[in-house]
């Protein structure tokens, strides 16, 4: 997740780095501070490749959908440790909440659902950075396509979710780049005339719901902690 900061880097107290964004050109650089998350999309695959409950990463959707909630049950996926905003590397993987009543759509559920409460996390740390309060998250790579994950996302964080039309986002940037450098483009103005919304998300959660789920993935996270013995 990125914030773009302009002119001038800003350096993080909550747990993100600060890098570079783009520069074109003579022009002077455009900085960003960035929260990068270890495991979002991989444990979609995890969940194909290593406990076999679904075929392909598309079918994560159509499995959680079987359930109205995640049942109480949440996946903090520490498999390296975790990064922004804890940078905690004795962390490991938890599954908690467990209960005879929790089935595999459940997990499914809450394996969507740790992408959307570490993207809130990173949020939080870039809104107490900057001082600019999020009023609109614009999304990009594979897991867009999810409408379930991309509903909670907006959900937790209580603004809208716009997916453009071109969700490759890093790959356009790359051609947008090589582009004005061999003037096919004349300037990011005409650029951003390119940009369109495919589809938006509105947030539909009460805010004391909200804050009930996200007070338990932050207990769920604490359980991830000093579970690797360093000496």
């Amino acid at each position: 997740m990125l914030l773009n900061t302009g002119s001038k880097p800003v350096s993080s107290q909550h747990g993100l780095l600060t890098t570079v964004a783009y520069k074109m050109g003579d022009d002077s650089a455009v900085y960003a501070l960035e929260g990068s998350i270890a495991i979002s999309g991989a444990l979609v695959q995890w969940l194909r490749d290593n406990l076999g409950l679904i075929a392909s990463s598309a079918e994560v959707e159509t499995l959680a959908s079987t359930v109205p909630d995640n049942g109480g049950v949440y996946f903090v996926p520490a498999f390296s440790g975790l990064f922004a905003p804890y940078w905690r590397a004795d962390a490991r993987g938890a599954i908690v909440g467990l209960t005879r009543y929790v089935n595999k759509g459940h997990i499914a559920r809450a394996v969507l659902e740790a992408t959307a409460w570490q993207t809130r996390e990173v949020k939080d740390a870039m809104e107490q950075d900057s001082g600019v309060q999020l009023t609109a998250l614009k999304v990009d790579g594979g897991m867009v396509y999810n409408n379930l994950l991309m509903q909670f996302q907006s959900d937790v964080l209580g603004v809208p979710v716009v997916r453009p039309q071109v969700a490759e986002t890093t790959s356009l940037g790359a051609a947008y780049a090589a582009g004005l450098a061999t003037n096919f483009w004349s300037s990011l103005d005409e650029l951003r005339q390119n940009w369109g919304v495919d589809k938006t998300w509105e947030p539909n959660m009460a805010a004391d719901v909200r804050d009930r789920y996200y007070a338990l993935w932050k207990k769920a996270v604490t359980r991830t902690f000093d579970w690797v013995l360093t000496s």
